[in-house]
């Protein structure tokens, strides 16, 4: 029955092997570009910061901290984000399969992206939480909040639960939900460039630099166009530092507040890394994520299937 196979599609080797390619694409493309983030969140959470470019900022860095706080809070990020990123490709193949391969059009998925990216944010928001504040942990100019009792994402996770609250664990999960716009776009975006590619080379197999380049496309259209939430976003993570505002202050409260203080150009603070880091970051995931599925695919697809 066709109910049957749709509860099956969630629970397949198919969109298993999606979801594990999704997570070792993604981990591999962050740990090659780990100090472009580490730069964009310097600049989104230190306002004291100059508005510098990303290079001059690597090098003021590296010059006054050292070269290892560009890496600061690396392990917990990269397991977050497999995590992550797990949850959200098998979360979106699986419900690509069970809606049938006919409806495979622009707004589908956005629409299964968006319900992917929701589901997303709702587990892994804790994750997030955490390694946020590891990541600025020690850091100068920057207010700590009693993260030097806990250096993995395990031991963060009880402290703050325990000194904080569980509501605290998922702190920005708003602007995080408003924010699943940002992946659904990024999705929608690499998925009709490239069914249109794959089209057009009539079942031929598209080169590697091409799947480079419509991931970099996707993500510079969906940051674009999300960035002051994703600023906002990162602010609640881990805790605004603006003295005339209340500690609990929400989305509204912060951007209506960095507008009167900076203008719309500090909406945009640290854009230029956001965008230098997640382009390239996306960009190489998407060519991971298609390398390491059609291995996978290629292998299984050699040996006998077990019933």
């Amino acid at each position: 029955m066709g109910g049957g196979n749709n509860g099956r599609s969630l629970f397949t080797y198919e969109t298993l092997v999606h979801a594990i390619s999704g997570a070792a694409g993604s981990v591999v493309a962050m740990a090659t570009f780990f100090p472009l983030d580490t730069v964009r969140s310097r600049l989104q959470l230190e306002d004291s910061r100059e508005s510098k470019n990303t290079i001059m900022t690597l090098r003021d860095l590296v010059s006054k901290e050292g070269p290892h706080t560009l890496y600061r809070g690396m392990v917990p990020v990269l397991q977050s984000l497999c995590a992550s990123n797990f949850v959200y490709f098998y979360t979106f193949h699986g419900l690509k399969l069970m809606r049938s391969s006919r409806s495979q059009t622009a707004a589908n998925d956005l629409l299964v992206a968006t319900v992917a990216g929701v589901v997303n944010v709702l587990t892994t928001t804790p994750l997030w939480v955490v390694n946020t504040r590891l990541k600025m942990k020690g850091v100068n100019g920057v207010q700590e909040t009693n993260n030097n009792e806990y250096n993995t994402l395990y031991d963060g996770l009880l402290h703050i639960w325990k000194s904080e609250g569980l509501e605290k664990l998922w702190a920005g999960t708003l602007p995080s939900l408003m924010l699943v716009i940002n992946p659904a776009i990024q999705f929608m975006t690499y998925e009709s460039i490239k069914r249109r590619v794959t089209a057009s080379l009539q079942g031929a197999q598209p080169p590697a630099w091409i799947f480079f380049a419509i991931g970099a496309i996707a993500k510079t259209l969906a940051t674009t166009l999300t960035y002051p939430l994703q600023l906002v976003q990162t602010k609640l993570r881990h805790g605004h530092k603006y003295p005339n505002l209340p500690p609990n202050a929400g989305t509204i409260q912060i951007l209506c507040h960095i507008l009167k203080k900076q203008g719309i150009a500090g909406w945009y603070k640290g854009m230029e890394a956001k965008l230098l880091q997640t382009v390239l970051t996306a960009a190489l995931m998407f060519l991971a994520y298609e390398k390491i599925s059609r291995l996978v695919f290629r292998i299984l697809l050699h040996r006998p299937v077990l019933r």
